[in-house]
């Protein structure tokens, strides 16, 4: 190999775009033509090889949720009915902020249904989507997501932030929860 020539591998690079704040991804191939000659095409972008990844994500999801007959067990609550299911319940409440383009909030959607299962008539579970219900959101503080709160008699017991393990919610549910 000549002093200079590039690899057979393949190198990625991110250049900016301007104004976009976006990457776009190019790769770079050795060509046949020469050694040491190379050509620079386009992969599609970021955008695609993320809407590539979204979609494989979901389809593993809705396949294991149909293998394992997985249904969600917590209940949608939104500002209009915040206060009827959340603040006036007779049960403690869990109270998952979450948003649909949120990874984190994704990871812990399965452990929130999974914690609604396991207390079930000891405790209610429901999610409020901060991007269709901000109000609810801003009035709680929410900055971050995802965030589990717990309410016991309509007012607010626990937070936690943040994608935490199963063993993290169901100690702090644990603390409220009369047995």
């Amino acid at each position: 190999m000549k002093s200079g020539a590039l690899r057979a591998s393949t190198v990625k690079a991110a250049l900016p775009t301007r104004g976009s704040g976006r990457a776009s991804c190019l790769s770079r191939h050795r060509t046949t033509e020469g050694a040491g000659t190379a050509a620079l095409r386009p992969r599609g972008g970021a955008s695609a090889a993320l809407s590539l990844r979204k979609a494989r994500h979901v389809a593993v999801v809705k396949t294991w949720a149909k293998a394992n007959k997985a249904e969600p067990q917590a209940d949608a609550v939104t500002d209009a009915d915040w206060e009827e299911k959340v603040l006036k319940s007779e049960l403690p409440v869990l109270v998952d902020f979450w948003a649909p383009w949120c990874g984190p909030c994704r990871m812990i959607a399965p452990l929130v249904d999974e914690l609604a299962e396991e207390y079930k008539g000891k405790l209610l579970a429901v999610k409020l989507n901060t991007d269709e219900s901000p109000a609810v959101a801003t009035e709680y503080g929410i900055r971050s997501i995802p965030t589990v709160m717990i309410f016991k008699n309509g007012k607010k017991m626990d937070t936690v932030i943040g994608a935490v393990p199963k063993q993290t919610l169901a100690q702090t549910i644990d603390k409220y929860v009369d047995e």
